[in-house]
């Protein structure tokens, strides 16, 4: 016989991170006028604007090489475009046989994530303006998505590749669809299980989301609004993941947004600001935009930084220099608990992640190729050798 608490209880164990010790609120800390917020055009974002010209001839004409231009970001955007297709499918004709009971279904959901090899996993009611409008891809279509419930998967964009990396170097897309595609993937399995549990589920990843990622991350527990813009930053993680979500009515136990004092320390820190290659991040003070409170960023000169980068592909500066992207270590997981206990000692946090410039690369984490391909070849980029020569 099935003791669903005591497997419930176990299920929890699965968590890599104790999430189970995070304060837990009835709404995220950042403020939402929900009656304001208003459905986004996916055709809006950054990426594709610079894609149809707003942002001027070069970005246009990058935007369409900026990751194939690396072989190893092109072949994670490859499999990507793959898994594009694999997203829905046929719902099985009857329910399979499970407990009637949608706290134990959702710690079975996490721990399947986690089989699959998730990093973070939550779950929330998704809410109706996390869908997107109108879609990006097939011709712009309105999208029509009436789930109930999204379950997000976080991926680690690597802390030991971090490490190794200016944050806009020749592997930073690599880091980003590295993630992308690895979380594109549990979400299209996970999904693709539900669906033969006799539940619609469709998954959502970076080459064909239907819902805007944030506010469910928000809702489901994985993190908070953050300076770097319109991003989560995870407690464990920093802003160091990509995330993939599945919808799906299969009836599931939902978790609580969390509170570990980010906006505090977001509005004392202001480090990715200070680092920007393209002084895209505010250093100011947060605006209502959308209904929504967050610190300003300038997508523009963000996308001209992602796509226009001339000295590597990509960028992910503002990862690198997060004094929350660090690895999981006795020393780092000290840290972050004081950071998240003790408001006081958040400027001493601050000055100490300066003191030890975790910013800085380290050329012994080096391991990947500095190659870009240029008119059907692959070459060594320009100001860039090769080890020995």
């Amino acid at each position: 016989m099935i003791n669903h608490q005591r497997d419930r209880a176990r299920f929890g164990e699965a968590d890599p991170y104790p999430v189970q010790l995070l304060k837990r609120v009835d709404r995220p800390t950042t403020l939402i006028y929900e009656d304001e917020v208003q459905q986004v055009d996916e055709r809006e974002s950054g990426f594709n604007r610079a894609g149809r010209g707003d942002f001027g001839p070069r970005l246009k004409k990058e935007y369409f090489r900026f990751v194939a231009k690396h072989p190893l970001s092109g072949a994670l955007l490859q499999m990507g475009f793959n898994l594009r297709k694999l997203v829905d499918g046929e719902v099985a004709p009857e329910e399979a046989p499970h407990p009637d009971d949608p706290g134990w279904m959702a710690a079975h959901i996490k721990e399947t994530a986690y089989f699959l090899r998730a990093d973070l996993v939550g779950i929330c009611v998704l809410p109706p303006y996390a869908v997107y409008s109108y879609g990006a891809w097939h011709g712009g279509e309105k999208i029509e998505l009436n789930h109930k419930y999204a379950i997000a998967i976080l991926i680690d964009q690597d802390t030991r590749t971090e490490a190794g990396t200016n944050g806009h170097d020749w592997i930073s897309n690599s880091m980003s669809f590295m993630a992308y595609t690895s979380s594109g993937f549990i979400a299209c399995v996970l999904a693709d299980y539900i669906r033969r549990l006799g539940y619609p589920a469709r998954a959502h990843h970076a080459l064909n989301y239907q819902v805007v990622v944030p506010p469910i991350l928000l809702w489901a527990g994985l993190g908070e609004m953050c300076r770097i813009g319109d991003i989560v930053l995870n407690p464990f993680l920093g802003p160091r993941f990509k995330a993939a979500v599945v919808t799906t009515d299969l009836p599931l136990a939902v978790d609580s947004p969390i509170d570990f004092g980010l906006q505090d320390f977001c509005a004392k820190c202001a480090k990715c600001a200070r680092e920007c290659p393209a002084g895209a991040i505010s250093h100011g003070d947060k605006i209502i935009h959308n209904g929504y409170e967050k610190w300003p960023n300038n997508v523009e000169k963000c996308t001209g930084m992602r796509v226009g980068n001339k000295n590597g592909a990509g960028c992910g500066t503002c990862i690198k220099s997060c004094p929350w992207s660090k690895p999981h270590t006795l020393f780092h997981r000290t840290v972050n608990w004081t950071m998240r206990h003790v408001p006081p000692a958040r400027r001493l946090g601050i000055w100490g992640d300066d003191l030890l410039r975790y910013e800085r690369p380290d050329p012994a984490r080096k391991w990947w190729l500095d190659l870009e391909l240029v008119d059907g070849h692959l070459r060594i980029p320009e100001g860039f050798r090769r080890e020995g020569e």
